[in-house]
Order: C-alpha cells, then structure tokens, then sequence
C-alpha cells in the first residue's frame, strides 16, 4: 500500500425502526443520534470519507448537515428490518466503485446506535488491522456484564434446566467463583474495521480472522428504545467521558456552583404572550420554579439572578414574587453577564448561564456551563453544555434546581 490508505466510513442508518421510531435521527443530548457516528468518521485522523448509506431522505438530509456525503440513496429491499449488514456495505462498496470508481483500501462501520465512543476509537481500530497484514477486520469488545457460563437453556415442555455452556475441567460452571471462569466478551457496534475483499469477494462482515478491540466498559450503551437515550444522556452530562461529540466539547456542571443566571422569555414562561385589545401582556409560568429557586438559594447558597431583553412589566412582576433580582431591557447580554460578575466578586468558573435565544449565546462562552431547556432554538441546543428534558417554562427551571441541589445534598 503506496501513500495514505483510503479509508472510508460507513454509517448504516434506515428509515424504519420498530422499537423506537425515527431513532437515529431523534435528538441526543441536543444533537440527532446519527450526529455522534458521523463526527468520529469526521474527526478521525486516518478516515479519508465519511458517508450516510440510508434509504430515507430526512435521514440524507440530517446527515449531510452534519458533514457526512450520502452520495446514493439505499435501495428499500436493503432496508427491511430484516436487512443484514452484509448486503447493505456490499451496496455500498458496488455502488461507489460503478459510479465513481471509488474502491477503499479499509472500510470502517460506525452504528448510530452506539454513539458514546472514546476520542481515538477510530483511529485505533483502523492502525490495528493495518498493523496486522493477516487480519480481515477489527471488531469493538467489552467485558460480558453477565457470563455466559451462568446462563441456561429451559426446556419449554419439562421445564428442567440446562447449563449454555460448558467449561473443561469445571464439573458445575454455573456454581463456580466468576474468577475461575474463562473471561468473556461482548461485541458493541461501536466499530467494526473490514478489509473490502472479505466484503466483496469474502462474503463477509468479519472474515477468517478478527482482531479484538477493547473498549472500557462505560462507553457501552446500545439505543433501542426512549429510556436508552436517558440513560446515554446521563452518561453525556455526568460521567466525565472522553468521547466524541458532534458539536463543541461539552462542559459538565461546575464543582462549585455561586450563581446561576436565567433568561427570562422562553426559560421562566413557555415563551408565549397573551395581549389584550389595550397592549397589557400575560405570560406564563411554571409554580414549581418558585419553589426549587427558593429551595436553591436557601439550602444550597446558590445565588440566582434574572437577564432579560424584555422590557414588559411582567418581568419585574413575576421575579417580585419569586424573590429573584433582576435587570430587564438588556440588549447587549454578554456586557451585563460580565458586569454582573465583576460587581458579586464571582468567577465565571463558578456560573451556570440558561437560555433559550440567539441572543443568550453570547454568554454561554463566558459561563462555567450554559443550559438550554429543550424547546430552545437550534443554534443553541447546537452551543449548550446540558440541554434538560423540560420545555421552558414546563419545569425546566425547576429541573436545573433539581439537579443542582442532588448534588448538594450527596
């Protein structure tokens, strides 16, 4: 191999999903799931193209905003749900080499349903095979979290019980210490790193010899169902991992936390008005806000202060009865955010911006960590450290709240 290998990702992502619908398009930590697959092909420094083989075109179309090419449309008889990914990647390799005489020298399979992977995940994976001539491919392990040596066959119509497997030289695996069993692996769809002749020639997604590639365990999550993306998002926000992300490396809560500063419009009220026929304005909020700001301030000595461009008079009235000081008609934020900081004494280390606008941006930078409720607009969903599962003024305040004082009260 003379120069620079080809390397070509490949993102399987179809249009239908029976366990969770429009998943790999449905949002993940601010971004759509597909988003976190497409930026390791991206980021990767040994991958030369990354493209989207997928049948639908909300799919195509999400993925080239993210970056990626999706230079065909996937046939529907290789997007069934029955559709094994052997004549989905040979599609692909066949439809590249005919129309473009495109023919890498790897390929590298990246689901959308494992998108929490470590920063050099790629990278690793596609040195290994290049590093082992007599390899077909490189497949992403993690330790068993349950051992198959303990698991059993049932017979349907006696009932009785049947070890899986059995272990050389131990008589009852299943009542046998974990530490005397043969260690186990499981296969994630992290990564799989294929030479293309085992796919085209080979019939195969693997070939006659695979190389393992360990992954630490915390990186393991599989989306298939709405509690999975949860979890993921957790896992995003609190674990401290380094992985990959679509955006900007996102920032977890600050260790000390002296003052959280809130947007107003969108973020205290669901960010619709009501106007009667003489101008006066009603907004609306959430109850349980007023509440977990108090609990804030009272058992976590968390200072909380409200920003506003708006120039109503709801303002000043709706932080009167929480208690919250405020400054409204603010059109330069970014200027009154430092300003503010400079007269507490505060270090911006120590400071959660949240908000929901184009013009919250400027802040986000200059916080310790910026939060977005769910309904924010896109750009800042983009930019956010956390984006909560609450809608603004549908509890998003209050979940931040609740967030903040777990933590105060481990």
């Amino acid at each position: 191999m003379v120069g620079r290998p080809e390397v070509l990702v490949v993102v399987p992502a179809r249009g239908g999903s029976k366990g969770l619908p429009r998943k790999n398009i449905r949002p993940l930590a601010g971004h759509p799931l597909i988003a976190y697959s497409i930026a390791a092909g991206l980021q990767s420094r040994s991958v030369t193209r990354t493209i989207v083989s997928t049948d639908d075109e909300e799919i195509a179309a999400v993925a080239r905003n993210y970056g990626a090419e999706t230079p065909f449309l996937r046939p529907p008889e290789f997007a069934q749900d029955n559709t094994l990914d052997l004549p989905v990647f040979q599609h692909a390799l066949t439809w590249l080499a005919e129309h473009e005489d495109y023919r890498p020298d790897v390929v590298v399979q990246l689901r959308p349903t494992s998108p929490v992977r470590p920063t050099s995940l790629v990278d690793d994976g596609v040195g290994m095979l290049l590093n082992n001539l007599d390899a077909s491919s490189v497949r992403g392990l993690v330790p068993s979290g349950q051992n198959p040596h303990k698991m059993w066959r049932v017979d349907p119509e006696t009932g009785v019980m049947r070890n899986l497997i059995d272990v050389a030289g131990v008589e009852e695996p299943y009542n046998a210490p974990r530490q005397s069993l043969p260690q186990t692996f499981w296969q994630t769809g992290h990564i799989d790193v294929i030479r293309p002749a085992v796919i085209l020639q080979g019939g195969s997604m693997s070939g006659p010899k695979m190389m393992a590639l360990m992954i630490d365990p915390r990186y393991a999550v599989d989306i298939d169902q709405l509690m999975d993306i949860q979890k993921t998002e957790w896992l995003i926000y609190n674990a401290g991992l380094e992985m990959i992300h679509p955006g900007h490396k996102r920032r977890a809560l600050p260790e000390k936390v002296s003052l959280v500063v809130f947007d107003f419009d969108g973020v205290m009220t669901d960010n619709r008005v009501w106007v009667d026929q003489d101008g006066r304005e009603m907004v609306a909020a959430n109850r349980s806000d007023s509440l977990g700001l108090e609990i804030l301030r009272s058992h976590a000595g968390i200072q909380v202060f409200v920003l506003s461009k708006e120039t109503n008079a709801v303002v000043a009235a709706r932080c009167r009865k929480m208690k919250v000081p405020m400054l409204q008609a603010v059109d330069d934020k970014a200027t009154a955010f430092r300003q503010l900081l400079a007269d507490k004494g505060i270090d911006a280390s120590e400071v959660i911006y949240m908000g929901n606008d184009s013009n919250d941006l400027p802040c986000f930078p200059l916080a310790g960590c910026a939060v977005a409720p769910a309904d924010a607009q896109p750009e800042v969903l983009f930019e956010a450290d956390i984006i909560l599962r609450k809608e603004g003024g549908r509890g998003a305040v209050r979940e931040l709240c609740d967030m903040l004082l777990a933590r105060y009260n481990r």
